[in-house]
């Protein structure tokens, strides 16, 4: 028989129901029935894994996102260390060249060209001809940077290569503090006459080097610094010395100049007022003029100097707070 009856009999009193459905039919339905049994299920299996992916990768990405901010967090903090050992740096350069050791080079030594400059009329003393370090100082450089669209993998191994780095900084940092300090001892008289405090309050409008006169329109050499103030400001003295020098000289107006030994001088130009006299013994702080606007000057302000054996150098150089 090519077909299959089905007979229905719902109950007594109904007509008996009959069906015949072809055997072909009936194969090529459970085949059809057994295709899709298959594809719910691997439609199933392919749901599930579907969500335990998405549950693992949003764990990733929660995970990444912490994985940055650390590794931003870490890039914070090594910025800040290095920020730190440059200070740690630049303060022992600026302790050797007070002292007078080895390392001391002073800021922009090396790049300024020496040419003979033009200074103000009535100044005094030469203008400092650059000379090389005795022995140079460690010098602190910036860390490798860090691309902003670097992979973490990227990042880490970025921030490797600076942790070495700046452990190599700060263990060559202590080994010249270390000497630092051993060359420190008995040098206390001298650092007490060293001028490493500002002259006065204000604003630093001029800083020692090449620069346009305001005068000339010309580049010029200006052999110390400007601080601009209100008239009458404290000008005080940065250390311990003895007043060689006060009234006028030349563009500078009313000038003091201090000696503190060690071959080191201070000049204070365009003075309103000045407290001291020749002769006259100072200490760090103590107040030995008024800032003003006298002489050659474009407002009021002081004209701050340092002359190591009649050379000028850079104020900044000296200046720790």
């Amino acid at each position: 028989m090519d077909t299959l009856s089905l007979i229905v009999v719902s109950d007594e009193t109904s007509p008996v129901r009959r069906f015949s459905l072809p055997k072909v039919m009936i194969k090529r339905a459970a085949i059809g029935a057994g295709i899709c049994a298959v594809t719910l299920l691997g439609l199933g299996i392919d749901y599930v894994r579907l969500r335990v992916d998405n549950h693992e990768l949003a764990s990733l990405r929660k995970e990444t996102v912490e994985h940055r901010a650390q590794v931003a967090a870490f890039e914070k903090k090594m910025g800040e260390v290095d920020g730190r050992l440059a200070k740690i740096s630049e303060l022992e350069r600026k302790v050797r060249i007070i002292a007078n050791l080895p390392g001391a080079a002073a800021s922009g030594g090396e790049e300024v060209t020496p040419v003979e400059p033009e200074v103000e009329p009535g100044g005094q003393g030469g203008v400092e001809e650059p000379s090389p370090a005795d022995a140079p100082v460690h010098r602190h450089s910036r860390l490798p940077v860090i691309p902003a669209d670097a992979g973490v993998p990227e990042r880490v191994s970025l921030l490797d290569r600076s942790a070495d780095y700046l452990g190599a900084v700060a263990a060559g940092q202590g080994d010249s503090l270390e000497n630092l300090l051993h060359a420190l001892e008995g040098k206390r008289e001298r650092l007490e006459s060293s001028p490493s405090i500002w002259p006065s309050k204000g604003w630093l409008t001029s800083t020692f080097g090449y620069r346009i006169s305001p005068f000339t329109n010309q580049q010029q050499f200006h052999a110390g610094i400007d601080i601009a103030g209100t008239p009458g400001t404290d000008v005080v003295a940065p250390a311990r010395g003895r007043v060689v020098f006060t009234g006028p000289d030349g563009a500078l107006g009313n000038c003091v100049i201090i000696d503190h030994g060690y071959g080191v001088r201070t000049k204070y130009g365009h003075n309103q007022g000045i407290y001291v006299k020749p002769g006259q013994q100072v200490e760090r702080g103590q107040r030995i003029a008024a800032l003003g606007n006298s002489g050659r000057s474009t407002g009021p302000h002081l004209h701050y100097m340092v002359e190591v054996n009649g050379k000028t150098r850079n104020p900044l150089d000296y200046i720790f707070d």
